[in-house]
């Protein structure tokens, strides 16, 4: 790791927490249901949309009736999605005439939106319309990370109730983390992306004159459009030379603001924040990279102050750290090392060279090595999906880092609101596991932790392993699956399980290596994306439900702490060994097989 990388990691950091604590006092308010600073004249707007919606922002729900209201809320969208692909053809706002999408494409990205997962077997500017952009894919970018929220208030509300049946209002929740916080941030940030060269228009594709042109060979056509064969059957090539490029528009700051505040990662372009359209400088880059953590660091904040200790939620906020510190620093260190085979075929001068250099490939030459690899680290930590390399060209140990951050479960900041509710699972496992040891009935924040809470614990973390796992194997096994591997051996199988572990885990990345466009890969990972999402969704908000009926006891001599550095370190192990332990059979078939060729001639 250099220097440059070390001071890079430390300025984001720092950055990162001066920003979140004032958002944390924000989004706390937020939360509690008190006046925003600085947007009390949104009230007004807000009753207007509970009174269009019918809906009684003073009526309370159960555990069960929140559930409903979000399954129902979230299916709808997923509905809507799918229809506006499936007819954009013959809607507005399509200025190069894009055509209908596949039923089975329909289905992925449908569930993909609404899942937060943002998966993308598509090439966006080729694919769909501006309507669809905006309309269907930038407005679930919204609604998915406000339902994260939602449902991350309801937990806390769970902590922090006294003897309650109720665990909050699901459509107060969502409309005021829209409302207070998405839409004025997503707001603010879409203007500075414009300031810095991102592109918000309505415009056609652009032909534009290139200032050197560029000779290339192609097959002839005939006139009805069929490559013409010669003698031997082979096709006739002609050459050309290529004057124009086609330069796509559209409205891309808007989307690309809510879609790095929104940990949602779906991209304008194909080539996503690697574009120069979509992430245009370092500046913006390193502001892309603050904006996917801005959110889930504020709302550790915000936790804190909610149920009524601070150290509680700085205690969240540094278990994050110090495992995101940690992979950063083997990701970029990795990335900066020479290739073991090269460096033996150069002199010293040459390897050398080389070692300065590192591993470029896949890479922004406008980012370089540093910055790329610190935005793997943070893309695949939160829960976001959105890219500046390809990590399909990164080392092995460099790829299995991003896919290791995503397979413990992206608590380590994690994205809007799943990163929270998700670390507070494991925070209620670390309790239980401590009052195994110390012969307590375990507690967390004055509740006491039982039968009925494991149990749901359980079933919330085990849920991404059995759909990652069970979808790789089905993947490997059938012709369908392996059809799509452009990379045979170890490679190939890391890039059928980072695709499973991006869709199940509701990250939405890609090793990029893997076809996946196909009716297989569409229909299985929306499966993991859906089921991933929802499945662990339910028994959080259950545990919310139970948690806010029991009452809450005061601290006693015999309460073990949880906000000091013990509690700290048993948290980080309890997100280590259950993350790690689920997946070493997987990695070792994949990445570890692929690290040690890497030594040998083979």
């Amino acid at each position: 790791m250099t220097t440059q990388s070390l001071l890079l990691l430390i300025v984001f950091l720092v950055v990162l927490m001066a920003l979140a604590y004032p958002l944390g006092i924000v989004l706390a308010r937020v939360g509690d249901g008190g006046t925003v600073p600085g947007l009390g004249w949104l009230v007004r707007v807000e009753r207007l949309f509970y009174r269009a919606g019918g809906v009684e922002a003073d009526a309370n729900m159960g555990w069960k009736s929140y559930a409903i209201a979000l399954l129902m809320f979230n299916g709808i969208g997923a509905l809507f999605v799918f229809a506006i692909q499936r007819l954009q053809g013959w809607l507005p706002l399509n200025p190069q005439a894009m055509a209908n999408i596949s039923a089975d494409s329909s289905f992925n990205t449908a569930v993909s939106f609404v899942s937060n997962t943002n998966w993308q077997g598509y090439s966006g500017e080729q694919t769909m319309s501006y309507l669809t952009q905006m309309v269907a894919l930038t407005g679930q970018n919204f609604f998915s990370a406000a339902t994260g929220m939602a449902v991350a208030f309801a937990l806390v509300r769970g902590f922090s109730a006294r003897s309650s049946k109720s665990i909050g209002n699901f459509w107060v929740d969502i409309t005021r983390s829209t409302l207070y916080a998405l839409l004025p941030l997503s707001l603010l940030f879409s203007v500075f992306l414009m300031g810095q060269g991102v592109v918000q228009n309505f415009s056609a594709y652009q032909d534009v004159q290139l200032v050197d042109p560029v000779a290339y060979s192609a097959p002839k056509l005939d006139a009805d459009g069929q490559a013409l064969k010669d003698a031997r059957g082979g096709p006739v090539m002609e050459n050309l030379v290529a004057k124009t490029q086609n330069i796509a528009m559209g409205p891309v700051a808007s989307q690309e603001a809510i879609k790095m505040l929104g940990t949602n990662g779906g991209g304008f372009f194909n080539a996503n924040s690697a574009h120069p359209y979509e992430n245009p400088t370092p500046l913006s880059n390193f502001m892309q990279m603050l904006s996917i953590f801005l959110i889930p660091a504020g709302l550790c904040f915000a936790f804190g102050r909610m149920v009524g200790d601070k150290r509680q939620g700085i205690a969240l906020l540094a278990a994050m750290s110090m495992i995101f510190v940690v992979s950063t620093a083997v990701v970029m260190g990795s990335e900066q090392a020479v290739h073991p085979q090269l460096a033996a075929l150069g002199v010293d001068q040459g390897a050398s060279a080389m070692q300065a250099g590192g591993n470029m490939e896949g890479k922004e030459t406008r980012f370089g090595i540093s910055s790329s690899a610190l935005f793997a680290a943070i893309t695949t930590a939160a829960s976001c999906g959105a890219v500046n390399a390809m990590h399909d060209s990164f080392t092995p140990v460099g790829g299995m880092m991003p896919l290791l951050l995503i397979q413990l479960g992206e608590v380590v900041f994690g994205g809007v609101g799943s990163g929270l509710y998700g670390m507070l699972v494991f925070a209620i496992m670390a309790v239980f596991i401590a009052g195994l040891m110390i012969g307590r009935t375990p507690e967390y924040l004055g509740k006491k932790i039982q039968a009925y809470e494991m149990k749901m614990t359980s079933i919330a973390i085990l849920v991404t392993p059995v759909l990652v796992l069970g979808g790789t194997a089905i993947a490997v096994m059938l012709d369908a699956g392996k059809a799509g591997i452009a990379n045979p051996g170890a490679h190939g199988f890391t890039e059928i399980l980072y695709a499973f572990s991006s869709a199940a885990n509701n990250n939405g990345s890609a090793f990029a290596g893997l076809s996946a466009n196909t009716p297989f890969y569409n229909v299985m990972l929306a499966i993991a994306m859906w089921f991933g999402r929802f499945a662990m969704i339910v028994p959080i908000l259950a545990i919310a439900g139970s948690l806010a009926a029991k009452p809450r006891l005061e601290a006693n001599s015999g309460t073990m702490p949880t906000h000091g550095p013990i509690f700290i370190g048993l948290l980080i192990g309890v997100v280590l060994l259950v993350g790690v332990l689920n997946y070493v059979p997987a990695l070792a078939l994949g990445p570890v097989v692929e690290h040690l060729q890497l030594y040998t001639s083979k």
